[in-house]
């Protein structure tokens, strides 16, 4: 399983990918491009909030670890 922090890098990395796409589409009017640039995007955008949701369950998780210590 990736890490959280990876999890940002990659989404950051698909929707930066995905925006250039989209655009490059819309420019050479290219319809099936800008389809899957926009998918390509928005996979990213996903791919970031699991990362984020990975990271509050880990803070969460820790948090509750102290919890039962105290």
């Amino acid at each position: 399983m990736k890490s959280s922090a990876e999890d940002k890098i990659a989404g950051n990395f698909h929707e930066a990918k995905g925006a250039i796409k989209e655009e490059v589409g819309k420019v050479i009017n290219n319809h099936e491009m800008k389809v899957e640039g926009k998918i390509e995007k928005n996979s990213g955008k996903i791919q970031q909030k699991v990362g984020d949701a990975k990271e509050k369950l880990a803070d969460l998780k820790g948090k509750f670890t102290e919890s039962k210590k105290s």
